[in-house]
């Protein structure tokens, strides 16, 4: 059974370990996205002090990370296409699923507890964005819901801009 648990400051190396996975697949699928700096061991800390890191277990074994935020996105105020509502959401970053439950379905489990978690917080609505090139992580996205809404961009380039309403 899948399940989201907070990530403690403690676990920051396991959650380090998951991303730098993570960061070797995109590389070896030819993706660009995650091969700089970002995310690095102060933007992890950073999720874990302000309470918006979660670890994906499944049986009770870490099978991935991510960052549900509800503080919003600056990058999100501009956007080239629209987003469905200007109501309140979260914001799905940096997830990062161990390699040995990659293609599982998991990803997916994971977007579902997120969106839990959002209605335990009278949250109905997740944004979440991904590189142009990760088709794996779109097809995710669409699989799971998610509309596509057009692109918004960072200091490294335009990306792929998407929200579930619910």
């Amino acid at each position: 059974m899948c399940e989201l648990r907070k990530a403690e400051i403690e676990e920051l190396s396991e959650a380090m370990r998951l991303i730098e996975g993570a960061r070797a697949f995109l590389k070896s699928q030819g993706i660009d996205q995650w091969q700089g700096s970002y995310p690095d061991e102060d933007c992890i800390r950073r999720d874990m002090e302000n309470s918006r890191a979660f670890f994906l277990t499944d049986g009770g074994e870490i099978a991935g990370y991510l960052c549900v935020d509800f503080a919003g996105e600056p990058a999100y105020e501009k956007i080239e296409g629209a987003w469905r509502d200007d109501g309140p959401y979260a914001v799905i970053h940096r997830l990062a699923m161990d390699g040995a439950h990659r293609g599982r379905g998991l990803a997916g489990a994971a977007f579902a507890l997120a969106e839990s978690l959002c209605r335990e917080r009278g949250v109905h609505s997740i944004r979440v964005d991904t590189g142009l090139e990760n088709a794996r992580m779109q097809h995710i996205l669409k699989k799971s819901g998610y509309e596509l809404c057009g692109t918004i961009w960072y200091e490294g380039g335009a990306r792929m801009a998407f929200q579930k309403n619910f």
